[in-house]
């Protein structure tokens, strides 16, 4: 089978791999679209890549060609999201249901070979059906959608509230989502960039706030009436948006970052003092998995992105591109900024 394959840095081949069998417990999905994701650009752009060679990607989709010994929950022909986790089940975070803290996982497109390839292997519980009315592309985004859902269930949920979203990118746009779908009255898109932010009213939120214009902080303080937000999601893993954070809490907030740092993060004293004074509470979330494995984050995606309420929409996706032009997706993430979106690649072109 053809597959991307990784050799070295900045060395991505598309060339001929052996086709994997499935194992007992293990089936073979014919892979359709995979999204690239942040993590794999410092894999094959920088020196975070695991082992050589390796072939990477771990948010996809595909249909289920063929199974293994014991394999009783799927049937070929199935239409599938990845699930790239591969927890150990005998830690004891796993025995508690916590499987994205295991210590001794494994991880499909990372730690074993992905899905930028014709065709994955995968254990039975790391395929997730569905249905017909679930397009392809839809299917390579289960793995954010479930992300930003986890972030929802690390608070204390109650509908009715006000929420601050802080970053619009495709984690930004289904956290925002999943909390007008639970129920809230009023969510809040912040960002620096406007089409994003229409993108975000046009998906439900109620509003929309640019953070670089004048007085956005007293804009977004009235739409609560001056009480702050009962729960702020930060999503975007900077440094300045998880500062703001802070301010934008209301008196017994619940604030969880969801985005992922990549610079040291420093608060000054009065920054800080604002979870004492306000005692909010803080909380991060990593990964999108639950017991029993791999979680209803999984299914809740399915479904509602079978029913419509979970939307989807085109501007999600930056550029498509055939599997054999994979390395050219990387080369794009060389330009700072230019893309806007995730690209899929296509396995069957």
């Amino acid at each position: 089978m053809k597959a991307g394959v990784v050799h070295a840095r900045e060395d991505v081949r598309f060339e001929e791999i052996e086709k994997p069998v499935p194992k007992k417990g293990q089936v073979l999905i014919k892979v359709k679209y995979t999204g690239t994701c942040g993590s794999d650009v410092p894999r094959v752009n920088g020196d975070a890549c695991h082992f050589f060679p390796n072939v990477l990607g771990h948010e996809f989709s595909g249909t289920m060609e063929a199974v293994g010994e014991g394999v009783t929950k799927i049937r070929p022909g199935s239409r599938v999201a990845g699930v790239p986790l591969v927890p150990c089940m005998k830690c004891p975070d796993c025995q508690k249901g916590n499987y994205s803290l295991c210590k001794h996982y494994s991880f499909i497109g990372s730690r074993e070979f992905g899905s930028f390839a014709e065709y994955v292997v995968v254990q039975e519980q790391n395929a997730v059906p569905f249905e017909d009315e679930v397009s392809f592309e839809q299917g390579a985004f289960f793995e954010p959608a479930t992300v930003a859902l986890h972030g929802l269930k690390r608070v204390p949920w109650n509908g009715g509230k006000t929420v601050a979203i802080l970053g619009g990118g495709t984690i930004g746009m289904f956290v925002m989502q999943w909390a007008k779908i639970f129920g809230e009255r009023e969510v809040v898109v912040f960002d620096i960039n406007n089409e994003r932010l229409e993108l975000g009213k046009r998906l439900g939120a109620t509003a929309g706030i640019n953070t670089l214009g004048e007085g956005f902080m007293d804009k977004a303080m009235e739409l609560t009436e001056g009480q702050g937000f009962d729960y702020v999601f930060e999503t975007a893993g900077n440094t300045i948006t998880m500062r703001m954070a802070f301010e934008l809490a209301a008196n017994k907030a619940n604030v969880c970052f969801v985005g992922t740092p990549t610079k040291d993060l420093t608060f000054t004293v009065k920054e800080w003092e604002n979870m004492n004074r306000k005692e909010f509470n803080l909380t991060g979330s990593w990964m999108s998995y639950s017991a029993p494995f791999p979680g209803e984050e999984w299914k809740l995606v399915a479904h509602y992105f079978k029913t419509g309420e979970l939307k989807f929409d085109e501007s999600f996706i930056f550029k498509k591109l055939p599997l054999s032009q994979i390395a050219d997706a990387f080369e794009m993430y060389k330009t700072p900024g230019f893309v806007k979106g995730k690209i899929l690649i296509d396995s069957e072109q």
